[in-house]
C-alpha cells in the first residue's frame, strides 16, 4: 500500500494479513477501555529507557503519543511509543537488539512510511518505529499535543472511543480505523488554531 493511503479507509483483512507478523488474531472479547492512569508516564518511562539502552544512538527519538498519553483521556490500558531512527526499513540495525529486550515484531508496513510496529510488556506495549521526517510522526504528536490542552476536543474523542468500544469489532484495527473521521476532524482543528 503506498505512503500515501487514504487514512479514511479501513484497512482490509486481506491488507492486515499481510502487513501482520505470525496468526491475525480476531479479539475475543470486547474494547477494553479504562480511565486515565497517572502511572502511565512512569510506564513509558520505563519503556524508553530500555529502548535507549538497547539502541543507544540509534533511537534518534522517543515519544509517548496514543490516548495513554493524554491526561485525563479513557483508554486502551496499552503505552504507545513512537521510535524514530534514520531508516526504519533496515530492520537489521535495531530489531534484534529490540527483539533481546523481549519486544516482538508484530506488524511490517514498508508501503507506508516504512512503519513497523513492536509488541512488547506481556503485549501493554505498542512501539512503532518510523524514519525520520516521516509526516505520521508529526501527525501523531499533533493530535496528543492537542488533545492535552483542548479539554472540549479530549471529551468528544473519548465519547467517540467509549461509543465504538460497546460496537463488536474483528480486530482492534476495525476499532481504530472507525476513530479516524473524528481523529481527522480534531487534526483539522488543531491544524487550524496553529496558523
Amino acid at each position: 500500500m503506498s505512503q500515501d493511503r487514504n487514512q479514511r479507509t479501513p484497512l482490509s483483512e486481506e491488507y492486515l494479513r499481510a502487513s501482520t507478523l505470525g496468526e491475525l488474531t480476531p479479539l475475543a472479547a470486547p474494547i477494553l477501555l479504562v480511565e486515565y492512569d497517572p502511572q502511565w508516564p512512569h510506564r513509558f518511562q520505563e519503556e524508553a529507557q530500555r529502548i535507549r539502552t538497547v539502541l543507544g544512538q540509534h533511537a534518534l527519538r522517543l515519544e509517548h503519543v496514543g490516548s495513554t498519553s493524554i491526561p485525563g483521556l479513557t483508554a486502551k490500558p496499552i503505552i504507545d511509543i513512537v521510535l524514530v531512527l534514520a531508516d526504519s526499513g533496515d530492520e537489521t540495525g535495531y530489531a534484534p537488539a529490540l527483539e533481546r529486550a523481549g519486544y516482538q515484531l508484530h506488524v511490517r508496513e514498508p508501503g507506508w512510511y516504512e512503519h513497523r510496529m513492536f509488541k512488547g510488556g506481556n503485549d501493554e506495549v505498542n512501539l512503532h518505529a518510523f524514519s525520520a521526517g516521516c509526516p505520521e510522526i508529526d501527525r501523531m504528536l499533533t493530535f496528543r499535543d492537542w488533545l492535552r490542552t483542548n479539554e472540549g476536543d479530549r471529551e468528544l474523542y473519548a465519547q467517540t472511543k467509549r461509543s465504538l468500544a460497546q460496537q463488536e469489532w474483528k480486530y482492534t484495527q476495525n476499532y481504530a480505523d472507525a476513530k479516524t473521521t473524528v481523529i481527522d476532524q480534531i487534526l483539522s482543528k488543531a491544524r487550524r488554531a496553529a496558523r
